[in-house]
């Protein structure tokens, strides 16, 4: 058993502004991304410059923010929103959806890629590998929130969260766990996979496929939003039910790649 180490929340103060972990962290992923485009536009026979990454940075950073608050609104506080549509504008107020935020991104990136005349493809397979240490510390801020813990657990290493709903009982750090494995895990293979040139949507349905099958998996250590509890069949959560699509849909893609380039 593990007490929650003390964290504020809070990483510093300027006056009455404050700036906290969870926010800091979406800084990080957008700074990590930066870099990683940037080494990935300066290797030879790339088909990418360094002068169009920072339009690319703006248009996924535009669909992260606004596609994950809104995603969360619509797919987990739905009634909520109907009742108090206004509160999707209040970003200070938490709730940011995964799901919502990869639909923002697509959107935001189709516009980008009639804006550049690139094809939507080559745009998404390009920015796939690197999302992923985005999610790593996105899934940290989380941690440091004390927020979306994980199921009860006898677990050696089960958490105490100080949070009273989470019942002061171990549970499962499944934040780390997301953070490990829908994170630094995919990364890595994304990275290596991605390394070589591969058929056009490959890495785009490996993304898909891997985060899909990922999310599906740690959510069996997640404890289920208290609003919704679980939604189908008594043991799959609002996770996993938009994680399958994720899965069909990456394993879908990355069979057309393949047997286009075999044609």
């Amino acid at each position: 058993m593990i007490n929650y180490p003390d964290i504020d929340p809070v990483a510093f103060s300027i006056g009455p502004l404050q700036l906290r972990w969870y926010g800091l962290m979406y800084i990080v992923g957008f700074a990590l991304a930066w870099i990683l485009a940037r080494y990935r536009a300066g290797k030879p026979g790339s088909d990418w410059s360094k002068a169009e990454l920072p339009d690319l940075i703006t248009y996924c950073a535009l669909g992260v923010i606004i596609g994950a608050r809104l995603g969360y609104v619509l797919f987990y506080d739905f009634s909520g929103f109907i009742f108090r549509p206004w509160e999707a504008f209040m970003l200070w107020k938490g709730g940011m959806s995964f799901h919502g935020g990869l639909i923002g991104v697509i959107l935001c990136l189709y516009l980008y890629s009639r804006k550049t005349g690139k094809p939507f493809m080559a745009v998404t397979d390009f920015v796939a590998p690197l999302a992923p240490l985005g999610l790593m510390f996105g899934r940290i801020g989380n941690f440091i929130n004390g927020e979306l813990w994980g199921r009860p657990t006898d677990m050696p290493w089960g958490m105490i969260f100080p949070d009273p709903a989470a019942g002061f009982i171990p549970r499962h750090p499944s934040q780390l766990y997301q953070a490990f494995f829908e994170g630094l895990v995919l990364f890595i293979v994304l990275w290596v996979f991605s390394s070589r040139s591969k058929p056009v949507m490959a890495a785009s349905g490996l993304f898909c496929l891997g985060y899909g099958a990922f999310r599906f998996g740690v959510e069996f250590f997640r404890e289920p939003d208290a609003h919704l509890g679980f939604i189908l069949l008594d043991w799959m959560t609002m996770g996993q039910i938009l994680s399958l699509p994720m899965i069909l849909l990456g394993a879908s893609v990355l069979f057309l790649a393949y047997t286009r380039k075999s044609d």
